[in-house]
């Protein structure tokens, strides 16, 4: 039989004398191939299905097998307080701090016990010479002592005892046959010294004489200042030399001589406050 192009020709009513094919046997025969195609493809997912189930099983034993907490019961599991919160590294904080203000000068200058630098003529009148401007003293001798009122004259003596003064140093500079003496008085406090400036009204500091400088204002008249800065008073006591001249207003050179030494005097006791605040700001706390 031949299925070919060549093949039978089916006419209407009759087979053309020959056998047709079995219709129903091949029916049955597709229906049966069908049948195990559908068997085979539910036994293979289910072998699929067994296989992912058994990984997926193996792979949680293996999980718990590591992780010792979760076989445990729920009372020996840490609590949450012993849990942390958070694992993240909280930001360093650092307290505002404001640096401490500056140490005042004046404050080592006013009270007997902060003010413990060396004190002396030298200290406070060092060298052989002082120069302002262009103007040029030859330092000449100094005195220091612990009573007061013996190197003043007048009404200056028993101020500075009613002041508890406790050293009062002098020294005296010359230029152009006009000389001046400084005389600082020494006090335990600020208080004690700005009071005994400002009861004195009468009276002086002793002029120095000696080393080159001949004596002065003994007998004659002359210019005298005072002022005050932290724990010292300061006098000046200013004149010609050769004790025959009086000063008078206008004898500028006397008035300049005077100024330039209370000045010179204001601005050491002011370097002794600020070199013993630097020292203190410096030192190991």
């Amino acid at each position: 039989m031949s299925f070919g192009q060549g093949g039978p020709q089916w006419g209407p009513g009759g087979n053309g004398g020959s056998q047709g094919p079995d219709w129903a046997a091949l029916a049955e025969e597709s229906e049966a191939r069908a049948r195990r195609r559908r068997w085979l493809m539910i036994g293979g997912g289910a072998l699929a299905t067994l296989a992912v189930g058994s990984a997926v099983a193996f792979a949680i034993v293996s999980a718990n097998g590591k992780n010792s907490a979760s076989n445990k019961p729920a009372d020996q599991l840490p609590t949450t307080a012993d849990i942390p919160s958070d694992t993240a590294a909280a930001d360093p904080s650092f307290a505002e701090t404001t640096p401490p203000p500056p140490l005042d000068p004046k404050d080592f200058v006013s009270s007997a016990k902060k003010d413990k630098a060396p004190l002396g003529p030298e200290t406070l009148f060092p060298g052989t010479k002082l120069t302002v401007g262009d103007r040029v003293y030859k330092k000449g001798a100094t005195a220091d002592t612990k009573s007061c009122a013996s190197a003043t004259h007048g009404a200056l003596g028993d101020v500075l005892t009613s002041n508890d003064c406790t050293r009062l140093i002098r020294v005296t500079y010359a230029k152009d046959g006009v000389a001046v003496t400084v005389g600082v008085a020494v006090f335990d406090t600020e208080a004690k010294a700005t009071k005994a400036k400002n009861q004195y009204s009468k009276g002086t500091v002793n002029s120095l004489s000696g080393s080159g400088v001949p004596a002065f204002c003994r007998t004659t008249v002359c210019r005298s200042t005072s002022n005050s800065y932290g724990r010292y008073a300061y006098f000046t006591t200013a004149g010609f030399t050769g004790g025959e001249r009086d000063v008078t207003t206008k004898d500028r050179g006397v008035f300049t001589t005077g100024d330039d030494l209370a000045e010179f005097t204001f601005r050491q006791i002011t370097r002794r406050g600020e070199a013993q605040a630097s020292a203190a700001a410096q030192a190991p706390q």
